[in-house]
């Protein structure tokens, strides 16, 4: 098992110190890596695909279009 450094003290021991340009450096860095992890699928609007499907089953697309447009036309 790894252990991980307390962040704070890491933080406030070894990146703060650094100079303004290197912190900068850092934090692009770590937002690139963020956004270039294996997970990518969870960025994806793909991964909302069927969800909430089960609040539809058993209701009629056309019949709900349907009541959609007379609630439309009666307002």
């Amino acid at each position: 098992m790894i252990a991980h450094p307390n962040i704070d003290q890491l933080y406030e021991e070894q990146i703060k110190p650094l100079p303004l340009a290197a912190r900068l450096r850092l934090l692009a860095r770590i937002t690139d890596d963020l956004t270039n992890t294996d997970d990518d699928k969870s960025l994806s609007i793909m991964g909302l695909h069927g969800l909430g499907a089960e609040i539809w089953q058993g209701i009629d697309a056309q019949v709900y279009v349907n009541q959609l447009r007379d609630e439309w036309d009666r307002s």
